[in-house]
């Protein structure tokens, strides 16, 4: 064999070595460094909620189908389960890990500290080294998705209002939360406010299950709303406010849904509070994935951008009452847009 041949069969091999090392991640990992992973873990609602973590699950579902990414979702079934399950998607190489809601704050913030150089997303959570749920932490590897819930929510109490006054009875609705934590209230603040703006007079009972799991929990919550005459339900409150939406079925009376469109549930459901949970969900995976994470920083949801909205109107309420209101809620909505209208964040 002539030394040509050797040497160059000697410089192919140097060749190959090198591009295959190249191709593999620090640590020696074979992980593509092509292929990107996103994660979501659900909160304590499940991903069967038909609601805040259902909708979630979706967005990252269409990450996958439009991005031609790699996911993983977790499911939580209690709170112990939250560090567990944000540090086992790292562990699979998880390149965004979205944690699903405000309740997974405390263990985001101890798993962003431990895993620095991983990028992570908080759903309904202001995120701010200064203030809130982060003060104190580092919060360059944690993105906020936050929604402007009271601009839909005072829509909503509008339009309660307004079929209640229709309706001749007593002028009060219902609103049942689920846990009492800011991003529940903030539907209830909203809805309170649009009520009483759009009908003088209006009494809005509020309550809460304290769970977002047990529907019987806000089905008696609402149950007793009924009680005292209220001829609306709101519920707030994840798979625990189907039980409301159930006692409102049983009644005869109005039904609002929350986060996702649930119109599906039947006719007696006046609106829904949408939040675009989908939305936020694939808008970060798109920009991370895209190398344009924004860490440290949050993005606003609102109704102009169409981060909320309402969902499909009943076709129940019709003829002039239906003109009317929706005549009314479009002015409201352009005021909101606007600027012009100022809506409490906070209950009373």
């Amino acid at each position: 064999m002539s030394t040509k041949r050797v040497t160059a069969g000697v410089l192919a091999a140097l060749l190959m070595a090198a591009v295959l090392a190249a191709l593999l991640p620090a640590g020696g990992s074979a992980r593509p460094s092509a292929t990107f992973k996103a994660a979501l873990i659900s909160d304590v609602g499940h991903f069967n909620d038909k609601s805040f973590n259902q909708s979630q699950l979706a967005g990252l579902n269409l990450a996958r189908k439009k991005l031609k990414i790699q996911t993983l979702p977790i499911q939580s079934n209690n709170s112990s389960d939250y560090i567990p399950n944000l540090t086992s998607a790292i562990r699979q190489n998880s390149n965004l890990v979205i944690a699903a809601g405000f309740l997974m704050a405390d263990a985001l913030k101890t798993v962003a500290a431990q895993f620095p150089n991983t990028h992570f997303a908080i759903t309904d959570d202001f995120v701010s080294s200064s203030s809130g749920d982060f003060k104190g932490a580092d919060v360059h590897n944690i993105e906020g998705l936050t929604y402007a819930t009271q601009q839909n929510s005072y829509l909503i109490g509008c339009m309660a209002a307004m079929v209640t006054k229709a309706a001749k009875g007593k002028q009060v609705i219902g609103v049942v939360g689920g846990i009492k934590i800011p991003p529940v209230d903030v539907f209830l603040a909203g809805y309170e406010a649009g009520a009483k703006k759009c009908v003088k007079g209006t009494t809005v009972l509020k309550g809460y299950s304290q769970d977002f799991v047990k529907q019987d929990l806000c089905k008696n919550v609402a149950e007793n709303q009924i009680a005292a005459g209220a001829h609306v339900v709101f519920a707030v409150a994840g798979l625990c406010g189907l039980g409301a939406l159930s006692a409102a079925k049983d009644h005869g009376i109005w039904g609002v849904g929350v986060d996702r469109d649930q119109s599906f549930l039947g006719t007696y459901i006046l609106t829904s509070a949408v939040k675009r949970v989908d939305v936020g969900v694939f808008n970060a995976i798109k920009a991370a994935k895209a190398g344009k994470y924004k860490g440290g920083s949050n993005a606003v949801f609102n109704l102009k951008n169409k981060g909320v909205a309402l969902g499909k109107i009943s076709p129940k309420l019709k003829g002039k009452l239906r003109t009317q209101i929706l005549a009314k809620v479009a002015v409201l909505q352009r005021q909101i847009i606007a600027g012009k209208i100022k809506i409490p964040t906070a209950v009373s």
